[in-house]
């Protein structure tokens, strides 16, 4: 007997060895594995994160790891990439494989995979090219748009212009401007800017940004099932984008009443005629839970994006009069004070151009960019990920690169301009992302930039509450996305 166990033991232990040779073959014949801090069970790698300010803590982990590395979110492994060189890599050079989409705890529980932000394989591609087609249809890129926004624009300054330069905090007038452009899109008008429902949707979001911010908030993706029966900030959020889907659920439900098929009034009533079209395929991914998500991820996106980025830059604006200065005099040369600017414009005001490229640049709104995953067993620089890995593809690191952007922490219009004052296009501009999962709304979102921007310094000059000097243009929020701190400005008639 005593034989007997010991040629068991010895028969397992064989056993074991060739199972772990085996495993190890098959990955090294795979790639290697990836580097990375060691993860705690449960935990992962939070005691080395700050939940806060997580793009600091992945630079300072890239610096000891190298571009490529992995950290745990609770159980849940993240492959970092972080570089230029190799973010490019991924989403251009290998844009199919890194064309899933994993999202976190939150985002999940949130918009539950569906839209075309959250949802992956053929739903997202059918979703998505019905939106760009769709949008396109509605005047996304065409002129008709252009002279929508040039109508809020003249809405806004009027707007402004009835502060008679008392100081004020923007951003309200800012987000209703911006949203106004994608609502007369999604929904076939505009809101006006006292309309109660369109004012509790604004403050709903506003909110939103705020708990975003709260620690509760962050720590919902590591530990998703924990903070679900936890009270906090959190749960708060999570109602405020349940009454926004209502909203867009009952707008839905009027145009349901009023839709006539030959003749589609905006995105909702064409998305209404392909599930008319549709109706027989059992199968089919147009139906009214994705109108409502779409609906969602086009008015949330269309409206938080762009209108962040505006009052963003005005804070830094506030800190550079000269660099306003500079601005206001080509406006003033190229489009001069009586008419509106238009994107035809942009090509003559290089000064202009470059300052609207490096607000973007610099506030670097979202450092991680939405998590990508990849769709299959991927080989990425000698690197083994297995499919459906979710990946951080950091989009600070390619604004904030040094060797293209020299300080890169200081706001530099420069960045954007060659010797000669002309300007400077540069493949590490990309706050929209790259690649297959790039910003569907990245045409419509430059076009409100410059235009918004160049019509409020045509009409007025910025004046600080404060010393230039003393303006603080660091971010509040440095979780998911970068924002601005609050402020007060005063808008002075030129």
């Amino acid at each position: 007997m005593e034989l007997l166990g010991m040629t068991t033991i010895f028969l397992l232990v064989c056993i074991s060895c060739l199972l772990l040779f085996s495993s190890w073959r098959s990955v090294s014949q795979k790639g290697k594995q990836l580097p990375g801090p060691i993860s705690l069970p449960i935990l992962g790698n939070i005691l080395q994160l700050n939940p806060q300010n997580l793009a600091e803590s992945l630079k300072k982990l890239s610096k000891k790891y190298g571009p490529v590395f992995t950290i745990h979110f609770g159980p849940r492994k993240v492959v970092v990439l972080y570089g230029s060189d190799v973010v490019k890599e991924a989403l251009i050079d290998q844009a199919d494989d890194f064309s899933g989409r994993s999202i976190l705890p939150l985002f999940e529980k949130l918009f539950q995979g569906t839209g075309i932000v959250t949802s992956n394989g053929e739903t997202w591609k059918q979703l998505r090219r019905f939106a760009l087609t769709t949008l396109r249809d509605f005047g996304m890129g065409k002129k008709s748009i252009e002279e929508r926004i040039q109508e809020e624009a003249h809405f806004l300054v009027e707007r402004i212009r009835k502060t008679q330069g008392r100081p004020f905090n923007p951003g309200k007038f800012l987000t209703h401007a911006v949203s106004n452009i994608i609502c007369s899109i999604i929904f076939g008008n505009r809101f006006d800017y006292e309309d109660k429902k369109f004012l509790t949707l604004i403050e709903l979001l506003d909110e939103n940004n705020k708990l975003q911010d709260s620690i509760q908030t962050q720590l919902y993706n590591f530990f998703p099932t924990v903070m679900e029966i936890l009270p906090g900030p959190h749960q708060k959020l999570i109602k405020n984008v349940e009454k926004v889907d209502k909203f867009t659920l009952e707008i839905i439900a009027e145009h349901q009443e009023t839709w006539d098929p030959s003749c589609p009034r905006d995105f909702i009533d064409a998305f209404l005629n392909k599930i008319d079209q549709e109706k027989g395929n059992a199968h089919s991914d147009f139906t009214i839970d994705a109108l409502s998500r779409t609906t969602l991820d086009l008015f949330l996106a269309g409206t938080g994006t762009t209108s962040t980025t505006l009052r963003y830059g005005l804070v830094i604006l506030q800190k550079y009069p000269e660099i306003v200065e500079k601005v206001q005099e080509e406006i003033d040369h190229v489009i001069g004070r009586d008419r509106s600017p238009c994107m035809a414009d942009r090509s003559q005001m290089p000064y202009t151009d470059a300052v609207v490229h490096e607000i973007q640049r610099f506030i670097d709104f979202l450092p991680f960019n939405v998590p990508h995953a990849v769709i299959r067993d991927t080989k990425f620089r000698d690197y083994f990920i297995p499919k459906d890995t979710m990946v951080f593809p950091m989009l600070t690191s390619v604004l904030h690169d040094s060797k293209e952007f020299p300080n890169p922490e200081k706001f530099d219009p420069g960045h954007f301009l060659n010797a000669n004052g002309t300007f400077k296009k540069s493949d590490c501009f990309m706050p929209f992302s790259a690649g297959k999962r790039v910003c569907a709304g990245e045409g419509l979102a430059r076009m409100e930039i410059f235009i918004f921007l160049t019509s409020i310094l045509q009409n007025f000059t910025l004046k600080s509450v404060v010393d230039p000097k003393n303006v603080d243009i660091s971010p509040s929020n440095r979780a998911l996305a970068n924002l601005p701190r609050p402020y007060e400005v005063s808008f002075l008639p030129r």
